[in-house]
Formats: structure tokens, C-alpha cells, sequence
């Protein structure tokens, strides 16, 4: 995927980080993993993101992470 995992303007929902192209704010997808929801919970509940752009924020994340952690 080459476009960013997330958009943030000030049109769409006040500027809150959301998934490309939606109205989702990526917090729902943490707040979902956090409970133990799988990933396929948080897609059939917000079936406007798809699973592409959040495999790719979670790839994103986890290098940032590790590459922090060095």
C-alpha cells in the first residue's frame, strides 16, 4: 500500500486520526484489540476500513515500536 495509514483533517471529525478514505478513528481498532477483539471483529464492525489499510497500520506501528526500542 502505498498511500498513509492514517488522514488527519480538520474536516473529518475535527482532525481525529482516521483510516484513509472513512470516518473511523484508528483508536477504535486499539480499543478493540485491547479488549481481545480479533481483527476480523473490528472489520465486520467498520466494514469501511478494510483489511489492507489495517494490516498496514499495525506493520507501520510495530516497526516504529521496535525501531524505538533500539
Amino acid at each position: 500500500m502505498t498511500e498513509k495509514p492514517i488522514d488527519s483533517n480538520l474536516d473529518i471529525l475535527g482532525g481525529t486520526p482516521v483510516f484513509p478514505g472513512t470516518r473511523v478513528p484508528v483508536r477504535i481498532l486499539m480499543e478493540h484489540l485491547e479488549a481481545g477483539d480479533r481483527l476480523d471483529d473490528f472489520l465486520d464492525d467498520y466494514p469501511t476500513a478494510t483489511r489492507e489499510q489495517t494490516v498496514e497500520l499495525l506493520e507501520r506501528a510495530t516497526a516504529q515500536l521496535v525501531g524505538d526500542a533500539r
